[in-house]
């Protein structure tokens, strides 16, 4: 029997096959929507591990390092997609599975990806400003003119990355009518082998490539130069795939007409910067995961890989299956 410590949020029915795996003790490091969250270094998360005696740790955002592989682990389970709170080489050495749940939150990265789109597109923060200020008849003009839009069927959306956020986003954008292309040079399915060429026949462009080095800044002036004309640029992955005064210039020089965006490099956005005061851009703080199916995701893709390794069999998202020989 196992003894499982969790600090990762849990949910849905794969706490009830953690359950059967043994003890599972939960301390998570985010929990009501207005408590502090606990995040523990690898110092601290290694004497918890110790006093509890545990023998597979499922985190989310704590440090799994140094001193924590020392420790007679069977299993570390990181519920992201990507593990990075892991150092999985020194796992490796140690030769301790590192277990992930990749695609966790794809439908909700997803679905966020079009509520920009819409929001950006039909100007629904303004419109909503205009009713809540009384304004709606702002300057003797009619909302009928001022919110006035292109309808987004009929359009052609440019998707950068088919992972599993970027097929899930290219079905819903499918879905209401657009013709969706893709450029992804790991992932035969996109439409195209340049991404000079489906820059330049996109209505919209939506970003969900992973950070890696050669992506890193990969929409810079030169790409926002080759966009169409009032074209709208959507990034739901990470704020370092763009050149963010790149961007900033193609919205104030009217290149694109809008832009929505859901994480920052620092995960915030400086007060005084200019995309705050933008009326055509609409601004989230990394919520596109943030859904209770992303934690019951997580919790059954650990689960059920955790019963694989027990039952002798290859977990099916393992970041380091070499050790498992």
């Amino acid at each position: 029997m196992l003894r499982i410590f969790a600090t990762a949020p849990l949910r849905g029915d794969g706490v009830v096959t953690l359950e059967r795996l043994g003890t599972l003790t939960r301390e998570p490091w985010i929990t009501g929507p207005t408590e502090p969250m606990t995040i523990l270094g690898e110092d601290e998360l290694a004497a918890r591990l110790a006093e509890m005696n545990a023998d597979v740790v499922i985190c989310e955002a704590d440090s799994c390092k140094g001193p924590v592989l020392e420790l007679p682990l069977r299993a570390i389970c990181s519920t992201r997609g990507d593990p990075t709170n892991v150092d999985v080489s020194g796992a490796t050495a140690a030769g301790v599975p590192v277990l992930h749940a990749p695609g966790r939150n794809a439908d909700g990265v997803a679905e966020l990806t079009l509520a920009l789109l819409f929001a950006v597109d039909r100007h629904v923060l303004a419109a909503d400003d205009d009713v809540r200020s009384g304004e709606v008849f702002r300057d003797g003009t009619i909302p009928y003119q001022r919110f006035r839009a292109w309808q987004l069927a009929g359009r052609t959306a440019g998707i950068v990355g088919l992972g599993a956020v970027g097929r899930a986003t290219r079905w819903r954008l499918e879905g209401i009518g657009m013709r969706v292309i893709s450029y992804d040079p790991y992932n035969s399915e996109a439409t195209h082998e340049s991404l000079d060429e489906l820059l330049a026949a996109c209505d919209v462009l939506s970003m969900h490539a992973p950070p890696l080095p050669e992506t890193l800044g990969m929409i810079g002036p030169s790409q926002f130069a080759r966009m169409r004309h009032g074209a709208i640029y959507l990034n739901t992955a990470r704020a370092g795939l763009h050149d963010l005064d790149a961007l900033t210039e193609a919205l104030s020089a009217d290149k694109l007409a809008g832009a929505g965006l859901d994480h920052f490099e620092g995960e915030m956005l400086p007060a005084d910067h200019p995309l705050i005061s933008m009326g055509n851009v609409v601004l989230t703080p990394h919520i596109g995961g943030a859904t209770y199916d992303t934690e019951a995701n997580h919790t059954s893709l650990i689960a059920d890989d955790l019963v694989r390794l027990v039952n002798g069999d290859k977990p099916l998202h393992c970041a380091n299956p070499e050790v498992l020989s």
